[in-house]
């Protein structure tokens, strides 16, 4: 059984507020499994490269996906060294100097080899594991995909081992002396919050509108 807390490595050891760094392996997967989507950053011929991608996670390995002709996810797959970001924006934190202006976040960072999901089974899980997370329920609800669609896909597993989370919360901290200035300060909370669906114009009358999409909200997430 795995360890409920993440190894400390130099990367991923927090040196300032350090206060706010959090190892908790549960923590981790919660921040991962809000976040719609992740950002996934790579050097490749010295050319550093940041890609905002949909990601899934099934234990303790993060998956990721693309075409099987995208570079990116080639050069990760023959070696180079990933950094996943996830982040979570939960408020605006106003403080009374323009200095102490600051958010309430809760954000992932993620180092690690990449490798290609080549099991069929493991690939499936995969692709579903990202659906899931996207839309959970939705998986189900889909024709999967076929032979030629597989082929044509990329799949990347990253564990999650080398990690840490970051979370800020809370009121401005202040100077002392500011806290007589005759202005405003406090948070503005932030959520994300879905619309009510869109029927495709082409969408068949008889098909009514699944639960999952008209109650749609993130996993976890504070709404």
């Amino acid at each position: 059984m795995a360890s409920r807390l993440l190894a400390r490595t130099p990367r991923t050891t927090l040196k300032r507020q350090a206060q706010r760094g959090s190892y908790d392996r549960e923590q981790v997967h919660a921040i991962l499994d809000e976040a719609l989507v992740c950002d996934l950053a790579f050097s490749l011929d010295g050319q550093p490269y940041a890609i905002p991608t949909v990601h899934g996670r099934i234990g303790d390995t993060l998956y990721l996906h693309g075409s099987s002709a995208n570079r990116a996810l080639r050069a990760l797959r023959d070696g180079a060294r990933a950094c996943v970001t996830a982040t979570l924006v939960d408020g605006l934190v106003l403080g009374r100097s323009a200095f102490h202006q600051s958010i309430n976040f809760r954000c992932v960072i993620l180092y690690g080899p990449a490798r290609e999901v080549e099991d069929p089974r493991e690939k499936r899980d995969a692709l579903r594991a990202i659906v899931e997370h996207a839309i959970p329920g939705r998986w189900a609800d889909t024709r999967e995909p076929n032979r030629e669609e597989l082929l044509r896909t990329l799949v990347l597993a990253i564990p999650i081992e080398e990690a840490s989370a970051k979370v800020r919360t809370g009121q401005p901290v202040d100077e002392d002396e500011d806290y007589a200035l005759p202005c405003w300060a406090g948070v503005i909370p932030l959520r994300m919050q879905a619309e009510p669906p869109v029927a495709d114009p082409r969408l068949a009358a008889e098909i009514p509108l699944p639960e999952y999409a008209r109650a749609y909200r993130r996993p976890g997430s504070r709404a």
